[in-house]
């Protein structure tokens, strides 16, 4: 009997932790949460986020208890929902260099050689795979025409920065090796990555101005990236701090977790107070918010940046002035060397200010840029361009405007 009594209680109060987290999430979702006023069909974003922070609140959960971390709960149940649809294209798993790429070919024959894509994904390092990604890059293969690399890098938690960003590069490096092989025109090869394959992707294309013995990358296509970790005060920071899927509170996570940093040094990281004046004086000009145009401007009172200078955070934190980490702030020799670019911008997305300014940067320096801003999307919409009833017109216009500008290259 009393085993009875004793299993009852257990799934009692197991009912009740279900009931009680679900709750709170929801809760949660209702009081920070601010859902941008030009989002379409606005109660199926809301279920949506309410899932997204569930799966991360249960992750949390799952990782104290010590069953399992919180980015590989999700990237399991990511992977477990995610629809790999085939549109007429060859896919191949392949390896270049110990790094898990898949390689995507239009079964379609071709007379001469295709464009090639080295496909960079989003995740903020901790999410997003070749499997969740599986059915864009297919789709993009075979609308554009091209051979598609895209690239499996290694992801938290077992590997920090700058695993990934050294995975991106080793597996570029390779495929621009190989472009013959898989029948890839060297003049025509397009770098494109999104969120934090973004940054990898602006990261790569600086690392690599240098090297002859490889065929230069032809053009950037730079979806909602983030391109620093050094101004987090920036109006869109501000404006949009509470706006699904990466919230600000979201994106530092990602950060310290990223670049395994302390949670104490949050608010110095946030307020920039390891940062030497002097240092300031320089990327002022490149990161202060007087550089965004007048109608993103924030209508709250701008905070004084940086704040005031912490000597013993500087050592903790110096790498983010590392171009890097934040490829916006390098010189103005290499930014001119850069390749033309497409860059992807959501109003409704804290790092829409890191697009305004690289732009600014990209142009100042005679780069051609075109420039497609989103002003009824949300970071890391893309994604869900084939999720049917959790689609958004957004999805498919970003992925059409990257479609169209790659055919052009």
């Amino acid at each position: 009997m009393l085993p009875l009594i004793a299993s009852g209680l257990f799934l009692a109060a197991i009912c009740l932790l279900v009931l009680g987290v679900n709750l709170w999430v929801l809760l949660d979702h209702f009081l920070k949460i601010d859902v941008p006023p030009s989002i379409p069909q606005r109660t199926r974003f809301r279920i949506l986020h309410y899932a997204f922070h569930l799966t991360v609140t249960w992750g949390n959960i799952l990782e104290k208890l010590r069953i399992c971390s919180m980015p590989k709960f999700f990237q399991f149940l990511q992977d477990a929902m995610a629809i790999k649809r085939n549109y007429k294209v060859v896919v191949t798993d392949l390896y270049f260099e110990e790094v898990p790429v898949r390689l995507f070919q239009p079964k379609a024959t071709s007379s001469s050689p295709r464009r090639g894509i080295i496909f960079l994904h989003g995740g903020g390092g901790m999410f997003g795979s070749l499997d969740s990604y599986h059915t864009l890059c297919c789709f993009l293969a075979r609308e554009t025409d091209s051979v598609l690399l895209a690239v499996g890098y290694r992801k938290l938690p077992e590997h920090p920065h700058p695993v990934g960003l050294q995975d991106c590069l080793c597996a570029s490096i390779h495929f621009l090796k190989s472009l013959k092989t898989y029948g890839v025109d060297p003049s025509r090869v397009v770098i494109c990555g999104e969120s934090i394959g973004g940054s990898a992707a602006a990261s790569i294309l600086q690392i690599l101005l240098g090297r002859l013995d490889l065929p230069k990358i032809r053009a950037q296509v730079l979806i909602y990236p983030i391109l620093q970790a050094i101004n987090f005060q920036l109006p869109s920071h501000l404006q949009n701090q509470n706006v699904p899927f990466l919230t600000r509170d979201l994106m530092i996570t990602c950060i310290l977790n990223y670049f395994s940093i302390d949670p104490s040094w949050k608010d110095v990281i946030l307020t920039g107070s390891y940062i030497p004046q002097d240092t300031w004086m320089k990327y002022r000009k490149w990161l202060g918010s007087d550089n965004i145009p007048q109608r993103f401007g924030n209508k709250i009172q701008q905070p004084e940046f940086p704040g005031p200078f912490n000597k013993s955070a500087y050592p903790e934190l110096k790498d983010f002035l590392d171009i890097k980490i934040s490829p916006l702030v390098a010189d103005n020799e290499v930014i001119a060397q850069l390749p033309e670019a497409l860059l992807v911008s959501i109003h409704w997305d804290v790092l829409r200010d890191d697009i305004l300014l690289y732009k600014k940067r990209l142009e100042d320096q005679g780069v051609p840029v075109t420039w497609y801003h989103v002003e009824d999307g949300f970071h890391g919409c893309l994604l869900l361009f084939d999720k049917k009833i959790f689609s958004f017109p957004c999805c498919w216009n970003i992925i059409n405007a990257v479609v169209s500008f790659t055919k052009e290259i």
